[in-house]
């Protein structure tokens, strides 16, 4: 029995580097391009710009910060490594850069994906199912957006969270409602806040502080965010934030490879700009004498926090989005007002694109029965069937 159940983890980890040797031939079923385990290849290949941006600029960052404050070295285990390697602390070279930045996320990512593979091994032994690749791109992305020094023990447990009540609880991959990514995120965000909100959250030099665009926009409006960062600064990404969230550029990218291959949905990703543009339109229109954040134009919301991110990666989730066309439309608009909703008026929010779509998860399942009855019942009255 034991030999049964160590025998889908072996077929799992064989099938990373080759193709299966069950794949159906004959009978019944629908033939596709697009498979699984293909799936989850293109969305690695996806976040491949944003995971190295990610490292560049943490690390870019990082040394900026030490420099503009005098501060030669690192004080933790990484200056260590750096002497071994004979490395500076400068922002002007990319090794650099590389290297610390490498140092705070390949851990994490370790971490995160040693967690997620546990579970889902274990799951998949116990119900003698297989086992599903989905850990690989759900610890990839929880790595990509939780700050970078994030205690490895907090990322474990969010990512043990996001994988057992956010996925095999409810049967493992398919059957899930949320994003497991999503839900390990929500985990962290609201057990740990303090790793999201102290003054160096996203830039760990201690000593330092270096508030985030959307924090310094909250506080004193344009005039702040203006006078700190340009547009195109925040478009490349070279700001402050999570680590694979603030480059849009590399966001891009990504979607391009999405889109091309099929396996992301443009009418979701066209709803969730739609929505998102429309709501902070009408906002910065209205105007607020109190509130800082409805002087945030709609171009400068598209560059700032992690909706690039959300819009490309994940908000498009294949299994916990709408699954119908027209259920897209509104789970798209749904998101992206939402996402500047929780940003905009909610105070004690500097973001909302994950909860906005953690939110837009569980109604995506209501969407979809509304739009199905709606369909049925257009056809009933066309037809004039029962």
């Amino acid at each position: 029995m034991a030999a049964e159940r160590l025998a889908t983890i072996k077929r799992a980890l064989a099938g990373y580097w080759r193709a299966p040797g069950g794949a159906t031939r004959n009978g019944p079923h629908v033939r596709d391009a697009l498979h699984l385990k293909r799936i989850l290849l293109v969305m690695v290949v996806a976040l491949v710009p944003c995971a190295l941006f990610a490292m560049w600029n943490t690390g870019y960052q990082m040394h900026l910060a030490m420099q503009a404050h005098g501060i030669n070295e690192l004080f933790t285990w990484r200056e260590a490594v750096f002497r071994l390697l004979d490395v500076g602390n400068d922002p002007a070279y990319l090794g650099d850069n590389l290297l610390l930045g490498a140092l705070y996320f390949v851990p994490v990512l370790l971490v995160c994906w040693a967690s997620a593979f546990f579970w889902e091994a274990l799951f998949a032994a116990v119900r003698g199912m297989e086992m599903s690749e989905g850990w690989g791109v759900s610890g990839l992305l929880l790595a990509l957006i939780l700050p970078p020094a994030v205690p490895l023990w907090q990322a474990a447990l969010g990512m043990s969270f996001g994988i057992v009540l956010g996925k095999e609880i409810f049967g493992g991959t398919g059957r899930n409602f949320m994003n497991p990514a999503l839900a390990a995120y929500a985990f962290v965000f609201f057990a740990y806040p303090a790793n999201f909100s102290a003054d160096n959250a996203f830039v760990p030099v201690d000593g330092i502080s270096a508030a985030t665009p959307l924090a310094l926009a909250a506080e004193g409006g344009m005039a702040a965010l203006e006078s700190s960062i340009t547009w195109s600064q925040a478009f490349f990404g070279f700001i402050a934030g999570s680590p694979a969230e603030t480059s849009v550029l590399a966001c891009l990218l990504g979607a391009a490879i999405l889109l091309f291959t099929g396996v992301a949905s443009w009418r979701t990703m066209s709803a969730v700009l739609l929505g998102a543009l429309g709501l902070s339109t009408l906002l910065y229109v209205v105007g607020s004498a109190d509130n800082p954040m409805f002087s945030v134009p709609p171009h400068w919301h598209l560059v700032l926090g992690s909706l690039a991110f959300g819009l490309v990666f994940m908000a498009t989730d294949p299994v916990s989005s709408a699954m119908t066309d027209a259920g897209k439309w509104f789970y798209g608009l749904l998101v992206g007002a939402m996402i500047i909703l929780v940003r905009v008026v909610n105070p004690a929010f500097a973001e909302g694109t994950m909860l906005a779509i953690v939110f837009g998860n569980v109604l995506a399942p209501v969407i979809d029965r509304f739009v199905l009855k709606a369909q049925m019942r257009r056809r009933r009255l066309r037809y004039g069937q029962g």
